[in-house]
């Protein structure tokens, strides 16, 4: 089992587990068989700043549900003490109130889902 460091910044209006964040990256990466440690960000951030993210990043004038950002880019992200630096996992809390009663979910399993999904992406596993 990996340890896992989630560094967790959530604006001060919104509410969100932390423990569950973490439960929930560690659990994603279990299934994944992944053993060095593990460190990944999470930020719960506004429409605001996510849009300003989407624009900076993907050259998209629009907010999203979520953004990951990989410290390697394809390449392994190992360092010489073997820690697995992933990257940063950005997610928009007012889009996250929106998808969860369109879809008819929890706030938090919303949370989760992108959460896994962003991770995902830090782990090269891409949707098609």
């Amino acid at each position: 089992m990996a340890t896992v460091n989630v560094s967790i910044f959530v604006e001060s209006r919104y509410r969100v587990s932390r423990k569950r964040l973490k439960t929930t990256v560690s659990n994603m990466l279990n299934k994944q068989e992944i053993e060095s440690p593990v460190e990944v960000s999470i930020a719960v951030v506004g429409d605001r700043k996510m849009r300003e993210l989407s624009r900076k990043y993907k050259g998209e004038d629009k907010t999203r549900n979520v953004l990951s950002f990989s410290l390697s880019e394809g390449e392994k992200a190992y360092d010489p003490s073997n820690v697995l630096r992933l990257g940063d996992i950005v997610i928009s809390y007012p889009e996250v109130i929106r998808e969860a009663s369109r879809d008819e979910v929890l706030v938090d399993d919303k949370i989760d889902e992108l959460v896994i999904h962003g991770l995902g992406h830090l782990l090269g596993l891409h949707h098609d």
